[in-house]
């Protein structure tokens, strides 16, 4: 097998589909040896020592210019082979998936977002998908979908064939579990974090739903004065109106932003919070969910909102993501049972590991061994 994997977002996107390829590509690495291929953008790509010995191939396009170039590849047969030469099998881990010509193709679909939730993306953004992913999943030979939830969203509104989709869930890597106090402490007066708060990780953009957590907090708040909120994460788009919310809330006393955290600082944050909260309307993972379990740390999460359901099981709390009473009112009823939330992160690493990257990868490696052998 002559495997090529698309790896562009995982040496230019920290969070999200970066995280998931750089993931998937060393669990894969015990069981095989790829190519890798990536688009190099000058001043953002940043290249994965661990993986130097593998062979690579790249392309310097621009973010914009390589994504019209597959699509109007695409649409005109137009084989881009020349890319990813000595390929039988090759692996788009975002969605983007380059036409090639006789050549096995999978693609990863982490989410619909753009056709469900239009409005959260930019105008050019959300044109480029909705007119080119429809295409992408036809074309793919399998797809990868990374929880029911996108499954089904997949099923019901491009008609793709359900035996074509595989869904294979993300994880929580292995350093991602209980911390020390001594490391705890480091952490918070490294990022200068209260010792009362409630965590959200992900990118600042309307679909995480972070105005309508902040109001519920301030109801919260009133029982619990000392009680922040940090959130762990960069500015995504459309972020104005949050940060707008934030001042007329006159909330930017607690409400803490610490910037940029690397990986391995994470876990100790994660331990370090009262709870872990994740309010989106709409995600097709949710990784932090099973990273703050994975730490030992209590879950509170949207319970109708896509895949949380999924990840959370009977570990997490659920609120309604839209009602900023039903979140605050699950939100007091955790905070307020220590013993409940106690037994919520003493049986979150139990169910975070059931979740693994090596499962992951023997999984995709069975995907691929399907297709050659069909």
């Amino acid at each position: 097998m002559a495997l090529t994997i698309d790896i562009s977002a995982g040496v230019n996107i920290q969070a999200g589909l970066g995280r998931y390829a750089r993931s998937l590509v060393k669990a894969m690495l015990p069981y095989e040896q790829p190519q890798l291929f990536y688009n190099r953008i000058p001043g953002r790509t940043q290249l994965i020592p661990e993986f130097s010995h593998l062979t690579t191939y790249n392309v310097e396009m621009g973010y914009k210019r390589w994504r019209m170039a597959i699509w109007l590849g695409q649409i005109g047969h137009i084989p881009f082979n020349r890319y990813v030469p000595d390929t039988t099998i090759f692996h788009a881990t975002e969605h983007l998936l380059m036409p090639l010509r006789d050549v096995k193709t999978v693609l990863t679909v982490h989410d619909l977002i753009f056709r469900l939730f239009p409005e959260h993306h930019k105008r050019l953004n959300y044109w480029f998908l909705n007119a080119a992913m429809p295409l992408f999943v036809k074309r793919a030979d399998a797809i990868i979908a990374i929880s029911e939830s996108t499954k089904d969203d997949l099923v019901a509104y491009y008609g793709t064939p359900p035996e074509k989709i595989t869904v294979v869930y993300e994880a929580a890597e292995p350093h991602f579990q209980p911390q020390p106090s001594a490391a705890i402490d480091t952490v918070k007066r490294r990022y200068h974090l209260p010792d009362d708060y409630v965590l959200v990780v992900g990118t600042i953009e309307p679909r995480k739903n972070y105005t309508r957590l902040v109001e519920a907090l301030i109801e919260v708040r009133k029982k619990y004065p000392r009680l922040h909120l940090v959130v762990v994460g960069s500015k995504g788009w459309l972020y104005e109106p949050f940060f707008k919310r934030l001042e007329e809330l006159d909330a930017f006393e607690w409400v803490i932003f610490p910037g940029f955290v690397p990986d391995a600082d994470l876990p100790a944050v994660y331990a370090g919070a009262k709870l872990a909260a994740m309010p989106s309307v709409y995600e097709g993972f949710g990784l932090p969910i099973l990273e703050a379990m994975a730490c030992g740390t209590a879950v509170v999460c949207s319970g109708e909102t896509a895949s949380l359901a999924e990840l959370g099981g009977e570990t997490a709390a659920y609120f309604d993501p839209y009602d900023v009473e039903h979140m605050a009112a699950v939100l007091l009823d955790v905070l307020d049972q220590d013993d409940r939330r106690r037994e919520m992160a003493l049986s979150g690493p139990a169910r975070a590991a059931e979740f693994s990257w090596d499962r992951a990868a023997r999984e995709t490696l069975a995907i691929y061994e399907t297709l050659l052998n069909r």
